[in-house]
């Protein structure tokens, strides 16, 4: 199970779960792409609020320090290519870096935890973790 961004992003701000939800996945493997532990540093690093600043870091430096980081190599390269490749010949484009996540997940034959389905419902072949029990 990949985490994306957006479902990090909002049980940073309280308005997720996340907890519930890595209590239901049991023993399943959970990890966040490369690209999403970026973003969520990037986050941190804009905040303009010392206090908010603070508390992303904190959030942030926990998730890191649990949740084990699914590296880009060649395998998610290679997946990464041909995904652009379709989706743009499809018309269909995503995110660059939703892109990488996406790939990063089907490379690795794991489930996509997200709250932009929107987006990731464009990519073929990847599953999307229902969340519907978790929203409030």
């Amino acid at each position: 199970m990949i985490l994306d961004t957006s479902l990090l992003i909002e049980a940073e701000r309280g308005r997720f779960p996340i907890e519930r939800l890595l209590e239901s996945l049991n023993e399943e493997n959970v990890s966040i792409a490369a690209i999403t532990a970026s973003e969520l540093l990037h986050g941190c690093h804009r905040a303009q609020n010392a206090g908010i600043r603070a508390r992303r870091f904190a959030f942030v430096e926990a998730v890191l320090d649990v949740v084990p980081i699914a590296s880009f190599g060649l395998t998610e390269a290679r997946r990464h290519a041909e995904l652009w490749a379709e989706l743009a010949r499809r018309g269909k484009m995503i995110g660059a870096h939703d892109l990488l996540i996406a790939a990063t997940a089907l490379a690795r034959g794991e489930m996509l935890a997200t709250l932009n389905r929107t987006e990731f419902r464009r990519v073929p072949g990847l599953q999307l973790l229902k969340l519907d029990a978790f929203s409030s």
